[in-house]
Formats: C-alpha cells, structure tokens, sequence
C-alpha cells in the first residue's frame, strides 16, 4: 500500500472512530429515550417491592421516561440479579435490590456480588429489631445472653437460612457474648410463618422490622427488645438501641439501584440525580418512615461504593459462624 493510501485509510479509520464515540456520546446525552424497566428479585407486595415502585415513581419526574417495576421472584432472589447482570449496560434495565446480593454469595448461591454491578444510589435502610412474645421473661436484648446461659441448648431462634435474619443472629450472638452451641436456631420458609410461629410462643426470639411486625408492636402482642440502629426511632421512642444496652452492631435491610456492569458515568449520574431528587419529596419521605418504618438514606458515587465494601464485609465476617448446610 502506497503512503497515500495508508494516509488515506488511517484518516478514514480516525473519522469511523470519531464518528462512533460522537453517536455513543449523543445517545449518553439524550439518555433515556424510552421507558426504563427496573428488575426487583421478589414478588409484589412485599416491602421491597412497595419501597421501589413508590421511589421509581417520583424519580420518574425528573428522569422524564417511565421507570416500569418488573417483579422477576425466584432463585433466592437470584434470578433477577442474574437477569439484570448479564443485560446490556445501556441504563435500561436495572436492579432493585439489598443485602441479598452479598448474602446469595456468601451462602454458596452464585458466583457474583456486589462487584458484579454499577452501584447507583442507596435509598432506603429499614432498621431490623429483634423481637419476643410480650410475656416472655426477657425484657430487652442485653438480657438474652443471661437467658441462654441459663437455659443452654433449649433457646429458640427463628431464621430464614441465609437471608437478612440469618446473619442478624450470627452477629448478634458475636456482639452479646452469645455461644452458638448453646442455641437453637429454627428455620422457616419466610417472615409469614415466623410470625405465626411467635405469635403460637414456639420459638423465644425472631428479628422483625417495623413493616413486618409494627402492628404487633403497636398493640402489645409482641416486644421489641431493642433498635439496631445509631438512634432510637421516632415512631418507638421508648425502645433503646443495641448500643445504649452495650451490644455494639447496627443492622438493616438497606435498599439501593444497581446497573449492569460497564453502564457509562453519564447515565448513572442521571440515575443518581433522579433517585436523589425522588427523595427530597416530603410525601414520599414520610410514607418511607411512617408506612414502611425505614429512613431515607441517600449515598451515590463514591460514598455508596465505600458503603457496600463495608456492608459486605461485615456480613462475610459474620459468615464465619453460619454454617449454610443446615
């Protein structure tokens, strides 16, 4: 080939290329252009669900497309995390998820966590609360320690194998000085039967939240034991923290948007800055803390990423106690 020629060729390869990063920079910039489908791994009606279909809803506003919920249950959750892992990172399909991305890991489930996505932005955290029957002789979570000393190997508590509660009472026991010898941990299928399970006095303790169990609280048939969170919360102002009663964990279901893995900046900076202003809404603020007893979290970018570094470890140092055969 002549030196024209390859003059010729290289110029024309250098405007092809420039040609295609103008056209992908354009389609980032009038980013979205059709509706946004948002994959949550559960069934409708849960808390989960409720939360993002209420937040995608108002973020929808400032994103000016549609961000459509698709209830993809199945897998322990791992189907749509799956689904949405191997899509096209173009920020029109994306994850709505928690803690189970980590946890389907850590138990063995799939091969992926975390660092299997983009993180856009935490949204919500719903604060766990370990919980027993109103006549039962513990009256707050630094008294159980005491109690299963005194009744080794007979202490009943409820889990579902390796979901939220699961690792709760793994790092629970670790913080309060608790053998896992000397208790008994009762597996159930999911939160419906562990609540029938209290309410019938067949186990001693369980970890619910305030969606699952705020009514219980409210009418006296079940106590809170404690808050594991930094502060009390406003709707239970009387319950203390398990750091005020010298257990030293926070725990929660914290909720965030995730995108394929390579997804441009661009777009999940669009993402964030809807999510983010979603958020400031008043109304949508007080259904989160009031119906669905969460707080509203806001992290993106880097501060969401240090976030789920340390949430995961975390939850791996407490995978050291579970033994996810049983």
């Amino acid at each position: 080939m002549t030196r024209s020629k390859l003059t010729l060729s290289t110029t024309l390869a250098a405007i092809g290329l420039a040609s295609s990063l103008a056209i992908a920079t354009t389609a980032q910039a009038d980013y979205p252009e059709q509706d946004v489908r948002l994959i949550i791994p559960y069934g409708p009606g849960g808390a989960t669900d409720i939360l993002f279909r209420l937040i995608s809803q108002e973020a929808a506003k400032t994103l000016g497309e549609s961000i459509v919920p698709v209830n993809m249950a199945g897998a322990g959750a791992t189907l749509g995390s799956r689904n949405v892992k191997d899509a096209n990172p173009d920020g029109y399909t994306l994850l709505g998820s928690h803690d189970t991305i980590a946890l389907s890991k850590l138990a063995g489930t799939v091969d992926y966590s975390f660092d299997a996505f983009e993180p856009i932005a935490l949204l919500t955290q719903t604060i766990n609360i370990p919980t027993t029957y109103s006549n039962h002789p513990v009256q707050s979570a630094d008294e159980i320690a005491d109690y299963v000393s005194e009744h080794p190997g007979q202490v009943r508590f409820s889990m579902i194998p390796s979901s939220t509660d699961h690792f709760f009472w793994s790092q629970f026991f670790q913080e309060a000085g608790i053998d896992m010898a000397d208790v008994r941990l009762v597996g159930y299928p999911d939160t419906g039967q562990q609540v029938s399970a209290l309410l019938a006095e067949e186990i001693d303790f369980a970890m619910f939240n305030l969606p699952s169990g705020g009514a219980f609280f409210e009418d006296g048939t079940f106590r809170a034991l404690g808050i594991a969170h930094s502060e009390r919360l406003d709707s239970m102002p009387d319950v203390p923290t398990l750091r005020e009663q010298g257990i030293n964990m926070d725990h929660s279901t914290s909720r965030g948007i995730f995108a394929p893995k390579g997804t441009p900046q661009e777009i999940i900076d669009t993402l964030s800055d809807a999510y983010g202003n979603a958020l400031e809404n008043e109304e949508v603020r007080s259904r989160i803390e009031n119906e669905f007893g969460s707080v509203v979290r806001f992290l993106a970018g880097d501060d969401y990423q240090t976030f789920l570094d340390e949430n995961e470890a975390t939850l791996s140092a407490a995978a050291e106690n579970i033994d996810f055969q049983n």
